[in-house]
């Protein structure tokens, strides 16, 4: 007899440690998995940066390329304006030669006797010199507004030139800002192709390490299990769900009759971060049997990292039971339980400070004071 147990403990020990090589094999994986979200976070903000500053420049270039525009646009009507007055300019200019060379043709034709008519025909010296004088000034005119005329077209053409110039200017400048935006742009796209890639990555990768964690939690759960059950001796399974145990004359049963005391109430105060309790915590030593308040459908029969391996039962009409921070579970998701039917075992795994059952009860998705139901 004695043998057989040695050999069953020995064999649940194999078990166990089994059970935590694979979780040791299981933790690398997602470490690994962790270390590589980082990484592509981190290159995701990279790329980030990157687009942001493309961006930018693509908005800087945009906003140039308007100026220029406006620029090209003014300098367009400035360059049309010269153009007119050049034109009127050179009109003056030919009109004034045209005259010029009508009164010299005149003059030719007819010869100095026209000239010497009007002198004769004075009637005193005074006439005589301001006849003589309007010739001369009337030449004179016909000289300095030839020559007026040719600086203004000579003026007008230079500042055409430089108008034209500064138009080619502007317009080669918004050539190249043309090109520029093109260049950005497609980096940027490049850039968006990236951005979405590691996008793809890092959701694949959620899901692969949201895969590892669940697979993780499996085996911690049975690890602790199978801790548990070696620890009562290796004769066995400790959970015996064929007997029931009800206590209380509530509509529910005591779901851990076995605990020393109730170690804190519902709705008291015992930190900044858990200002109202939500439950009541029964405080047992570990591997303490729990069970199910009432009949009902299991819902929940995993690990969390705060509730620890915890049950969650569906018991009808709005009203929902949680049993947190076993050291193991005995039951499973879907699974229809009777009230006091064995569930698990007290513990302090996940988001707790020693071995105890927090028990909650909920009502239409608010937790209500368990001590109306018990």
């Amino acid at each position: 007899m004695v043998k057989r147990k040695r050999r069953a403990l020995s064999a649940m020990m194999v078990m166990v440690l089994s059970i935590s090589m694979g979780l040791n094999a299981g933790a690398t994986s997602i470490s690994d998995a962790e270390k590589k979200a980082g990484e592509l976070e981190s290159q995701k903000s990279a790329v980030e940066a990157e687009k942001a500053s493309l961006t930018d420049q693509i908005n800087k270039i945009t906003t140039q390329m308007t100026d220029t525009q406006t620029k090209i646009e003014t300098k367009r009507e400035e360059v049309t304006k010269a153009e007119d007055n050049l034109i009127s300019a050179k009109v003056a200019e030919n009109t004034q030669y045209e005259n010029m060379k009508l009164r010299i043709k005149y003059m030719y034709e007819s010869g100095n006797t026209q000239f010497v008519e009007m002198l004769v025909e004075s009637k005193n010296l005074a006439e005589l010199v301001s006849t003589a004088e309007y010739v001369s000034q009337m030449s004179s005119y016909d000289r300095g507004m030839l020559t007026e005329f040719q600086d203004t077209v000579a003026e007008v053409t230079k500042q055409e030139d430089s108008l034209k110039k500064e138009y080619n200017a502007l317009t080669g400048l918004q050539d190249t800002l043309v090109t520029q935006q093109a260049e950005v742009q497609a980096v940027l796209d490049e850039n968006n192709v990236k951005l979405a890639d590691l996008e793809s990555q890092i959701g694949e990768n959620a899901a692969t390490l949201a895969q590892l964690q669940k697979e993780a939690e499996a085996a911690a759960a049975a690890a602790a299990e199978a801790a548990a059950a070696a620890a009562s001796g290796g004769g066995g399974s400790s959970f015996d769900s064929s007997s029931v145990v009800v206590s209380g004359n509530g509509e529910f049963t005591n779901p851990c009759p076995g605990a020393s005391y109730i170690s804190s109430e519902f709705g008291e105060y015992r930190s900044e971060s858990d200002p109202a309790h939500k439950g009541m915590d029964f405080a047992a030593s570990t591997g303490t049997p729990t069970y199910a308040a009432a009949a009902g459908t299991v819902l929940i029969a995993n690990y969390s990292s705060s509730a620890g391996n915890w049950v969650v039962i569906d018991h009808g009409n709005g009203i929902v039971t949680k049993y947190m921070h076993h050291s193991a579970i005995c039951v499973s998701a879907g699974q229809t339980v009777s009230k006091g039917q064995q569930i698990g075992a007290v513990g302090t795994t996940g988001y707790s400070t020693g071995p105890h059952l927090h028990f909650q009860v909920e009502l239409n998705g608010s937790a209500v004071n368990p001590r109306n139901y018990l």
